[in-house]
């Protein structure tokens, strides 16, 4: 008796935006493979009709993700090919889905990527940070004494940080980042990538709160932040003279504390107002 061959589990990369983005191989896949799981079947319609893919759907999400996982593994045990796709972008990047990709590895079953568009990583790609070391922190809580929580588990960092953060919550987000990293922490805002009204600025946390506040259209839309590192690295370059002077000047603001000790020292003044916020959060 001959044993059932088993289906493969394709994870699609699909556009973020701009639907000519779309890799051709991810629009054969979808076309050759029996189902496509995504994560919203209503949403994902525009895009089967624009590449004529009349692959049948069924939901994948968060809501649902334990139960349907079950039938997916079924329908790849008995040999049927399926296509893993989210709204947009790379799945699992803070999408549902590495159950299913946990699962289907667990029981022999093929998973094959399909690369494509990913926010995180085309944010970055633009951003002029470092980029050789970053970390993708998906999506911010909602309340703010959890944002803060989290942002002062990773202040003293000195990789890239890159956060996901819904519109309606940006200010509240730029202003907690402010309380905990400081109002000259270099962070770049990417925001609708690839769509029309794709918008990528940077400054100091300071100068996007200032942005962001006078437009109320930088609050609409798909938002990416990328956040420079710590510097507390290049503390040596901060001397034993110019860190005496800071702590004697403790009782200042800690952007008055780095220009009077600039003035002094002649050492950067936004080196000595990080070295003031890293220490301070140390």
């Amino acid at each position: 008796m001959n044993k059932q061959k088993l289906g493969t589990l394709y994870v699609v990369a699909t556009p973020i935006g701009n639907l000519a983005d779309m890799v051709p191989r991810a629009v054969e896949t979808l076309q050759l493979v029996q189902l496509i799981a995504a994560e919203d079947t209503r949403h994902s319609k525009r895009l089967m009709e624009h590449f004529h893919i009349s692959t049948p759907m069924v939901a994948y999400h968060d809501h649902n993700e334990q139960e349907s996982t079950k039938g997916l593994l079924k329908r790849l045990a008995e040999g049927d090919s399926i296509a893993l796709i989210s709204d947009a972008g790379t799945p699992l990047v803070s999408d549902p889905g590495y159950r299913l990709v946990r699962a289907a590895r667990q029981a022999g079953i093929p998973v094959v990527p399909i690369p494509g568009a990913c926010a995180a990583i085309a944010a970055l790609s633009v951003a002029g940070v470092p980029s050789d070391k970053f970390s993708f922190e998906g999506f911010l809580p909602n309340k703010s004494t959890q944002r803060i929580a989290v942002f002062e588990a990773l202040v003293n960092h000195t990789h890239t940080l890159i956060f996901y953060e819904a519109p309606h919550r940006l200010l509240d987000c730029l202003r907690d980042l402010q309380t905990v990293f400081g109002e000259e922490r270099e962070i770049v805002l990417a925001r609708e990538l690839t769509k029309t009204y794709e918008t990528v600025v940077d400054g100091s946390v300071a100068e996007l709160i200032d942005f962001v506040s006078q437009d109320n259209n930088q609050q609409k839309g798909e938002i990416v932040l990328v956040v420079r590192g710590s510097c507390r690295e290049k503390q040596d370059d901060v001397s034993i003279e110019a860190q005496r002077v800071l702590n004697i000047l403790g009782d200042l603001p800690p952007k008055k504390a780095a220009a009077y000790t600039a003035e002094i020292t002649g050492v950067n003044k936004k080196m000595l107002y990080q070295w003031l916020v890293d220490n301070k959060n140390a």
